[in-house]
């Protein structure tokens, strides 16, 4: 099968909010009321201001790279926009100081142009032009990033255009008999699995951003979904990929694995449009599954809870599906859902397959579960949590405009750092966001585990205060302090962008530093690839 293309598109993205602002339903008095007692502070509301009093700068795209951009696009300049709507659209992810900013209307920073390639081979004319003429590239997918992972910031050049992939949108071919499909990187999770499931498969990919993120970014980002424990990061389905970079075309990977040296691949997974943009790639897919069957279980606490996923990741039956919430996400998760909590810690096990193997799995999983003292509770609190799973980020909006900041932070460490790890983490964002604005309520859950470790995933809840942009920063500034002295990894799936970079270098020492510098200048010596992300700069 050839170069398919998804009947039917997501919708566009809120220009200031996540996804359909409409999804976001105004708090009720007596939540907002709630929530202002429990963080011990007045909430002041943010709302956006109407879209035409956003300040943007003026493009500043020069006349001979616009023609360009035109002549490597075909020609008629239609597919170079500067329109303000398609500037603004470009103008951010969707991290909470990105959605401060644009509801603020001030600082927002936008690209002086959008280009819109349909093919790899645009893109490589693109790249050409933007380096003979010194203008920044930064590849843009769904647009989801939360660590400012398509900010566009110019660098030292004069001007910097957003690369909008949605036009590279189609199944290319599916492999039946080895167990692949090859899908464009501007492709839409929703519509992946529309063209698979009319195949009968599946990528079994479900990251909260599911709605809007694309096939492209979950590679330059090494995604993970709520189903990772059974079908894999997304960086371990790709079997291949092409990428166009300033220098030509990288197109790697040829069989499932490989002696031949180091795996080149590697280079583009995780690297985040700096070294190239993924263009195309050839991933693993599953029969769409016959029987699905969820459960949740209770546990005394978390360091129980966590030691019964210890044991399920390092037997066997591998689930699906494997969380643990802390007691205060049990809590607040069963207060949002109107249902009572579960004593101690929710977790949640879910196995996708035929009906015979997951039946054998369940009941092996249960027997294991209630061996390391969990308590089962049956699928409806299961059935409630995959309901809400993709309203968090509406939620987080809600909470926004009521004036109250809601963001997410994630790590993950070996087992025997992970509570520790913990612990710090909650307690270095608590002490950060204490004083006359009120307090935080932190939350936790255990989301993607290994037989030598997990993930930490927390939610941070609290006013916004009087500069909301510089009391967010106050909390991550610890948060990452706190990851990097305990042993954690500054990013699991989120990515580095210019959030993490900060910590960047002293995750991969000064010597990784220079390997990530050296194969960018190899691959992209103007520079032009995303500036400011991923690769450490070097010291003054």
């Amino acid at each position: 099968m050839s170069m398919q293309r998804p009947t039917a598109r997501t919708g566009a993205m809120s220009w200031y909010a996540w996804g359909d602002e409409d999804r976001a339903a105004p708090l009720a008095p007596h939540v907002r009321e709630l929530i202002a007692r429990t963080l011990g502070a007045e909430l002041r509301d943010l709302p956006p201001v109407p879209e035409e009093e956003v300040r943007l700068p003026e493009p500043e795209l020069p006349g001979p790279a616009r023609d360009a951009l035109a002549a490597a696009l075909g020609g008629d300049g239609s597919r170079v926009r500067s329109d303000r709507a398609a500037r603004l659209r470009h103008a951010a992810g969707k991290s909470t100081p990105d959605l401060l900013r644009m509801r603020a209307g001030r600082g927002v920073r936008a690209p002086d142009a959008v280009v819109l390639p349909g093919t790899h081979e645009e893109v490589e004319a693109v790249l050409a032009a933007c380096a003979v003429h010194r203008v920044a590239v930064v590849p843009f997918g769904g647009g989801t990033s939360v660590v400012g992972g398509v900010a566009p910031l110019r660098g030292p050049f004069s001007a910097v255009v957003a690369l909008d992939l949605r036009e590279m949108d189609r199944l290319v071919r599916i492999d039946a008999e080895s167990g692949t499909a090859v899908l464009q990187a501007g492709l839409r999770t929703p519509e992946a699995e529309e063209l698979l499931a009319a195949h009968g498969y599946t990528l079994g990919h479900l990251p909260q951003s599911y709605e809007y993120a694309t096939i492209g970014g979950y590679a330059a980002t090494r995604s993970s979904g709520q189903a990772s424990s059974g079908y894999g990061r997304f960086d371990a389905m790709v079997l291949a990929l092409k990428a166009a970079t300033p220098r030509g075309t990288l197109e790697l990977g040829r069989a499932p694995a490989s002696a031949a040296g180091p795996d080149l691949r590697q280079l583009l997974l995780g690297s985040e449009g700096a070294f190239g943009v993924i263009t195309e790639v050839t991933v693993r897919v599953r029969p769409v599954p016959a029987a699905r069957h969820d459960e949740a279980w209770a546990f005394p606490g978390f360091a129980e809870g966590a030691a019964a996923l210890r044991a399920l990741a390092r037997s066997p039956l591998r689930p699906t599906t494997a969380r643990l919430s802390d007691e205060t996400e049990t809590f607040v998760n069963a207060a949002l859902s109107d249902k009572e909590a579960a004593p101690g810690c929710l977790a949640v096990v879910g196995f996708d397959g035929d009906a015979e193997d997951v039946e054998a799995r369940r009941a092996a999983c249960a027997r294991l579960l209630g061996e390391a003292g969990g308590t089962p509770l049956g699928s409806g609190p299961v059935a409630d949590w995959r309901d809400s799973r993709f309203h968090a980020p509406y939620l987080r909006d809600t909470l926004l405009s009521a004036g109250v900041l809601a963001e997410t932070l994630e790590t993950a460490a070996t087992w025997a750092g992970l509570l520790p790890l913990y612990r710090a983490t909650s307690e270095a964002v608590s002490e950060a966001l204490k004083g006359r604005e009120g307090d935080a309520v932190v939350l936790c859950h255990i989301s993607h585990t290994y037989p030598e470790g997990a993930s930490l995933y927390f939610t941070v809840v609290t006013a916004a205060g009087d500069d909301p942009p510089a009391r967010w920063e106050r909390a991550k500034r610890a948060a990452g302090d706190a990851i990097a002295a305990n042993g954690g990894t500054i990013s699991h799936h989120h990515a580095v962008g210019t959030d993490h970079l900060p910590w960047m270098e002293s995750e991969i020492g000064p010597l990784g530093a220079e390997v990530l510098r050296a194969v960018k200048e190899r691959l992209d010596p103007e520079g032009i690839l995303n500036p400011g992300k991923l690769v450490p700069p070097r010291a003054d």
